[in-house]
Protein backbone atom coordinates (compact mmCIF):
# COMPACT_ATOMS: atom_id res chain seq x y z
CA UNK A 1 0.00 0.00 0.00
CA UNK A 2 1.10 3.59 -0.53
CA UNK A 3 2.08 5.99 2.24
CA UNK A 4 -1.27 7.78 2.02
CA UNK A 5 -1.55 11.05 3.92
CA UNK A 6 -4.19 13.77 4.09
CA UNK A 7 -3.54 17.48 4.31
CA UNK A 8 -6.28 20.02 4.87
CA UNK A 9 -6.67 22.99 2.56
CA UNK A 10 -8.59 26.24 2.89
CA UNK A 11 -11.66 24.77 1.20
CA UNK A 12 -11.16 21.00 1.26
CA UNK A 13 -8.39 18.43 1.51
CA UNK A 14 -5.74 16.58 -0.50
CA UNK A 15 -5.01 12.86 -0.16
CA UNK A 16 -1.61 11.89 -1.51
CA UNK A 17 1.07 9.21 -1.58
CA UNK A 18 3.91 10.71 0.41
CA UNK A 19 6.36 8.08 -0.82
CA UNK A 20 5.62 8.89 -4.47
CA UNK A 21 5.70 12.66 -3.98
CA UNK A 22 8.88 12.70 -1.93
CA UNK A 23 9.78 16.12 -0.57
CA UNK A 24 7.14 17.77 -2.77
CA UNK A 25 3.73 18.10 -1.12
CA UNK A 26 0.85 18.49 -3.59
CA UNK A 27 -1.03 21.77 -3.44
CA UNK A 28 -3.79 23.38 -5.49
CA UNK A 29 -1.40 24.04 -8.40
CA UNK A 30 -0.91 20.32 -8.94
CA UNK A 31 -4.57 20.04 -9.97
CA UNK A 32 -4.49 22.97 -12.41
CA UNK A 33 -3.51 21.99 -15.98
CA UNK A 34 -2.61 25.63 -16.68
CA UNK A 35 0.05 25.47 -13.95
CA UNK A 36 1.84 22.62 -15.70
CA UNK A 37 1.23 24.07 -19.16
CA UNK A 38 2.92 27.33 -18.16
CA UNK A 39 6.04 25.29 -17.43
CA UNK A 40 5.77 23.31 -20.65
CA UNK A 41 4.95 20.20 -18.65
CA UNK A 42 1.39 19.45 -19.73
CA UNK A 43 -0.49 18.01 -22.68
CA UNK A 44 -4.28 18.18 -22.62
CA UNK A 45 -6.36 15.63 -24.49
CA UNK A 46 -10.07 15.26 -25.03
CA UNK A 47 -12.17 12.15 -24.65
CA UNK A 48 -14.46 10.94 -21.93
CA UNK A 49 -16.18 13.46 -19.70
CA UNK A 50 -14.00 16.54 -19.91
CA UNK A 51 -10.76 14.89 -21.01
CA UNK A 52 -7.50 14.60 -19.11
CA UNK A 53 -4.14 16.32 -18.92
CA UNK A 54 -0.82 14.48 -19.13
CA UNK A 55 1.51 16.28 -16.75
CA UNK A 56 5.12 15.96 -15.61
CA UNK A 57 5.02 16.27 -11.82
CA UNK A 58 7.72 15.89 -9.16
CA UNK A 59 6.28 12.37 -8.77
CA UNK A 60 6.92 11.64 -12.46
CA UNK A 61 4.71 11.37 -15.54
CA UNK A 62 1.07 11.48 -14.46
CA UNK A 63 -2.48 11.84 -15.68
CA UNK A 64 -4.64 14.59 -14.16
CA UNK A 65 -8.41 14.16 -14.37
CA UNK A 66 -11.14 16.53 -13.24
CA UNK A 67 -14.39 14.78 -12.37
CA UNK A 68 -17.26 15.69 -14.69
CA UNK A 69 -20.83 14.52 -14.58
CA UNK A 70 -22.32 12.61 -17.47
CA UNK A 71 -25.81 12.11 -18.81
CA UNK A 72 -28.79 14.11 -17.60
CA UNK A 73 -27.06 15.07 -14.35
CA UNK A 74 -24.64 17.25 -16.32
CA UNK A 75 -27.49 19.57 -17.25
CA UNK A 76 -27.87 20.59 -13.61
CA UNK A 77 -24.15 20.82 -12.88
CA UNK A 78 -21.19 19.86 -15.04
CA UNK A 79 -18.83 18.97 -12.21
CA UNK A 80 -20.50 19.52 -8.83
CA UNK A 81 -21.46 16.65 -6.51
CA UNK A 82 -23.47 16.46 -3.30
CA UNK A 83 -21.29 16.56 -0.19
CA UNK A 84 -21.73 13.47 2.01
CA UNK A 85 -18.35 13.37 3.72
CA UNK A 86 -14.68 13.35 2.75
CA UNK A 87 -14.31 9.58 2.53
CA UNK A 88 -17.28 9.39 0.14
CA UNK A 89 -15.95 11.93 -2.36
CA UNK A 90 -15.39 10.50 -5.84
CA UNK A 91 -11.69 11.33 -5.81
CA UNK A 92 -10.85 9.89 -2.37
CA UNK A 93 -12.82 6.72 -3.08
CA UNK A 94 -11.09 6.13 -6.40
CA UNK A 95 -7.66 6.88 -4.89
CA UNK A 96 -8.19 4.28 -2.15
CA UNK A 97 -9.60 1.68 -4.55
CA UNK A 98 -6.68 2.07 -6.96
CA UNK A 99 -4.28 1.90 -4.03
CA UNK A 100 -5.84 -1.39 -2.92
CA UNK A 101 -5.82 -2.89 -6.41
CA UNK A 102 -2.22 -1.85 -7.10
CA UNK A 103 -1.12 -3.37 -3.79
CA UNK A 104 -2.87 -6.59 -4.82
CA UNK A 105 -0.71 -6.72 -7.95
CA UNK A 106 -3.47 -5.82 -10.39
CA UNK A 107 -2.57 -3.69 -13.45
CA UNK A 108 -3.94 -0.24 -12.67
CA UNK A 109 -2.32 3.20 -12.62
CA UNK A 110 -0.99 3.90 -9.14
CA UNK A 111 -2.70 6.85 -7.44
CA UNK A 112 -0.53 9.87 -6.64
CA UNK A 113 -2.91 12.52 -5.28
CA UNK A 114 -6.61 13.32 -4.98
CA UNK A 115 -8.45 16.37 -3.77
CA UNK A 116 -11.89 17.78 -3.17
CA UNK A 117 -12.95 21.42 -2.96
CA UNK A 118 -16.09 22.14 -0.94
CA UNK A 119 -18.66 24.80 -1.68
CA UNK A 120 -21.43 24.52 0.91
CA UNK A 121 -23.35 21.31 0.29
CA UNK A 122 -21.45 20.58 -2.92
CA UNK A 123 -17.90 19.70 -3.89
CA UNK A 124 -15.68 19.34 -6.95
CA UNK A 125 -12.88 16.81 -7.28
CA UNK A 126 -9.69 15.86 -9.12
CA UNK A 127 -7.38 12.85 -9.27
CA UNK A 128 -3.75 12.37 -10.29
CA UNK A 129 -2.46 8.90 -11.18
CA UNK A 130 0.76 7.65 -12.66
CA UNK A 131 0.79 7.52 -16.45
CA UNK A 132 1.12 4.10 -18.05
CA UNK A 133 3.54 4.71 -20.95
CA UNK A 134 3.34 3.58 -24.56
CA UNK A 135 -0.17 2.18 -24.61
CA UNK A 136 -3.20 2.04 -26.90
CA UNK A 137 -6.80 1.62 -25.86
CA UNK A 138 -8.74 -1.43 -26.91
CA UNK A 139 -10.94 0.98 -28.88
CA UNK A 140 -7.91 2.16 -30.86
CA UNK A 141 -6.87 -1.43 -31.57
CA UNK A 142 -10.37 -2.14 -32.87
CA UNK A 143 -10.27 0.94 -35.10
CA UNK A 144 -6.99 -0.30 -36.61
CA UNK A 145 -8.39 -3.78 -37.17
CA UNK A 146 -5.86 -5.23 -34.72
CA UNK A 147 -8.04 -7.64 -32.76
CA UNK A 148 -7.11 -11.32 -32.74
CA UNK A 149 -7.32 -14.50 -30.66
CA UNK A 150 -4.19 -13.94 -28.50
CA UNK A 151 -5.32 -10.41 -27.65
CA UNK A 152 -8.78 -11.63 -26.70
CA UNK A 153 -7.23 -14.23 -24.43
CA UNK A 154 -5.00 -11.66 -22.73
CA UNK A 155 -7.91 -9.31 -22.10
CA UNK A 156 -10.15 -12.11 -20.81
CA UNK A 157 -7.52 -13.48 -18.43
CA UNK A 158 -6.85 -10.01 -17.03
CA UNK A 159 -10.52 -9.26 -16.48
CA UNK A 160 -10.85 -12.54 -14.60
CA UNK A 161 -8.06 -11.52 -12.22
CA UNK A 162 -9.93 -8.33 -11.37
CA UNK A 163 -13.22 -10.16 -10.89
CA UNK A 164 -11.64 -12.85 -8.73
CA UNK A 165 -10.36 -10.05 -6.48
CA UNK A 166 -13.87 -8.58 -6.27
CA UNK A 167 -13.02 -5.49 -8.32
CA UNK A 168 -16.12 -4.22 -10.11
CA UNK A 169 -15.47 -1.60 -12.78
CA UNK A 170 -18.50 0.67 -13.08
CA UNK A 171 -17.83 1.56 -16.74
CA UNK A 172 -15.94 -1.30 -18.37
CA UNK A 173 -15.64 -0.25 -22.00
CA UNK A 174 -13.09 -0.41 -24.78
CA UNK A 175 -11.71 3.05 -23.92
CA UNK A 176 -10.82 2.00 -20.37
CA UNK A 177 -8.72 -1.02 -21.35
CA UNK A 178 -5.07 -0.19 -22.14
CA UNK A 179 -2.63 -2.38 -24.07
CA UNK A 180 1.11 -2.02 -24.51
CA UNK A 181 3.27 -3.34 -27.35
CA UNK A 182 3.44 -6.77 -25.71
CA UNK A 183 -0.33 -6.85 -25.17
CA UNK A 184 -0.03 -6.43 -21.42
CA UNK A 185 -3.44 -5.25 -20.24
CA UNK A 186 -4.33 -2.54 -17.70
CA UNK A 187 -7.62 -1.02 -16.61
CA UNK A 188 -8.17 2.67 -15.96
CA UNK A 189 -10.94 5.00 -14.73
CA UNK A 190 -12.31 3.31 -11.63
CA UNK A 191 -14.64 6.20 -10.79
CA UNK A 192 -17.64 4.65 -8.99
CA UNK A 193 -15.84 1.29 -8.98
CA UNK A 194 -16.13 -0.91 -5.91
CA UNK A 195 -14.97 -4.05 -4.16
CA UNK A 196 -17.66 -6.73 -4.01
CA UNK A 197 -18.02 -10.36 -3.10
CA UNK A 198 -17.36 -12.25 -6.36
CA UNK A 199 -20.72 -13.13 -7.93
CA UNK A 200 -21.81 -14.08 -11.42
CA UNK A 201 -24.46 -11.34 -11.59
CA UNK A 202 -22.18 -8.32 -11.52
CA UNK A 203 -19.31 -10.11 -13.25
CA UNK A 204 -21.48 -10.97 -16.26
CA UNK A 205 -22.92 -7.46 -16.26
CA UNK A 206 -19.35 -6.11 -16.55
CA UNK A 207 -18.63 -8.36 -19.52
CA UNK A 208 -21.93 -7.47 -21.18
CA UNK A 209 -21.08 -3.78 -20.85
CA UNK A 210 -17.74 -4.34 -22.55
CA UNK A 211 -19.36 -6.26 -25.39
CA UNK A 212 -21.91 -3.48 -25.96
CA UNK A 213 -19.04 -1.00 -26.12
CA UNK A 214 -17.21 -3.03 -28.76
CA UNK A 215 -20.35 -3.53 -30.82
CA UNK A 216 -21.16 0.18 -30.63
CA UNK A 217 -17.66 0.94 -31.91
CA UNK A 218 -18.30 -1.25 -34.94
CA UNK A 219 -16.77 -4.62 -34.02
CA UNK A 220 -19.15 -6.55 -36.25
CA UNK A 221 -18.76 -4.11 -39.11
CA UNK A 222 -15.00 -4.36 -38.87
CA UNK A 223 -14.87 -8.13 -38.50
CA UNK A 224 -17.37 -10.62 -39.89
CA UNK A 225 -15.83 -13.16 -37.50
CA UNK A 226 -15.64 -10.88 -34.43
CA UNK A 227 -16.97 -13.57 -32.07
CA UNK A 228 -14.53 -16.28 -33.14
CA UNK A 229 -11.64 -13.84 -33.67
CA UNK A 230 -11.90 -12.04 -30.34
CA UNK A 231 -14.97 -12.42 -28.14
CA UNK A 232 -15.09 -16.19 -27.73
CA UNK A 233 -11.34 -16.40 -26.95
CA UNK A 234 -11.85 -13.61 -24.41
CA UNK A 235 -14.64 -15.54 -22.70
CA UNK A 236 -12.70 -18.80 -22.80
CA UNK A 237 -9.63 -17.30 -21.14
CA UNK A 238 -11.82 -15.40 -18.68
CA UNK A 239 -13.64 -18.50 -17.43
CA UNK A 240 -10.49 -20.63 -17.37
CA UNK A 241 -8.59 -18.03 -15.33
CA UNK A 242 -11.52 -17.43 -13.00
CA UNK A 243 -11.87 -21.17 -12.36
CA UNK A 244 -8.23 -21.31 -11.24
CA UNK A 245 -8.54 -18.40 -8.84
CA UNK A 246 -8.10 -19.17 -5.12
CA UNK A 247 -11.55 -17.75 -4.31
CA UNK A 248 -13.34 -20.06 -6.74
CA UNK A 249 -11.20 -23.05 -5.76
CA UNK A 250 -11.96 -22.48 -2.08
CA UNK A 251 -15.70 -22.18 -2.79
CA UNK A 252 -15.65 -25.44 -4.70
CA UNK A 253 -13.69 -27.14 -1.95
CA UNK A 254 -16.24 -26.10 0.65
CA UNK A 255 -19.10 -27.38 -1.53
CA UNK A 256 -20.71 -23.96 -1.98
Amino acid sequence: MSDAQVQSTRDGAILYDAAACGAARPDADWFDPAHWAAQGRAETRGGGRGGVAFVETPAGACVLRHYHRGGLAARASADSYLWTGARRTRSFREFRLLDHLAAAGLPVPAPVAARYVRDGLAYRADLIVRRIPSVDTLAERLARGALDVPLGERVGATLARFHAAGACHADLNAHNILLDARNNVALIDFDRGSLRKPAMSWQQANLARLRRSLVKLGAHRRFDDFDTRFWHPLLGAYHATLARSPVVAAARGSGR
